[in-house]
């Protein structure tokens, strides 16, 4: 099996964070969101434990997870430390993207594999989400907010199941955005 590789290299090294602020109204449709998390569904995983879960936020449901957010913020932030405007963002940017998807990791009920394991395969499928959402001209951004990460009893996960994030998806008409990377070789050590 043979791929364009150049569009390989650029796809990947073209794709960024695009924040919620740049999202523009357009809906994304809901096959678009399907393709999307089947690509995550084929991630690498050790012993095929397959410990990605997703929970997909549209439309009416994300205002009951604004203010979750909101007032996780006001009452996990000490006084001096709490921000209007951020506490107000919240709500904003929430309610601004088309699409939340929410990261958990279920864990596998016989423990085969170290649960650093798990959260590798979470992340290798939301890096596959990115790449897949990046080439359908979709921004998206993996978020881990306090709020997030402490939500298991807010979407009623069970006790092998955790959030590890939440994914803001939309697409967006223009972004300026250049991301840089230090050289690869100061990275790397070979050995023959």
């Amino acid at each position: 099996m043979s791929f364009p590789i150049q569009e390989i290299d650029t796809l990947i090294r073209t794709r960024r964070s695009i924040f919620p602020g740049f999202y523009n109204d357009q809906e994304i449709p809901d096959h678009e969101i399907n393709e999307i998390l089947e690509n995550a569904n084929w991630a690498p995983n050790h012993k095929n434990t397959e410990p990605w879960r997703f929970i997909v936020m549209k439309g009416a449901s994300k205002e009951p997870l604004a203010a979750y957010m909101q007032n996780y913020y006001q009452d996990n932030t000490p006084p001096e430390r709490f921000k209007e405007k951020k506490y107000h963002k919240i709500k904003k940017n929430v309610l601004k993207t088309p699409c939340i998807i929410i990261i958990c990791m279920s864990r596998d009920p016989q423990e085969r594999v170290p649960e650093w394991e798990e959260i590798a395969a979470v992340s290798c499928a939301v890096q596959n989400m990115w790449l897949s959402c990046h080439a359908r001209g979709i921004g998206s951004y993996w978020s881990t907010p306090g709020s997030i990460l402490h939500a298991d009893e807010f979407f009623g996960l069970d006790e092998r199941t955790q959030c590890l994030g939440m994914m803001y998806l939309g697409y967006y008409d223009h972004t300026d955005y250049q991301a840089e990377r230090q050289p690869i070789q100061e990275k790397v050590r070979w050995m023959y």
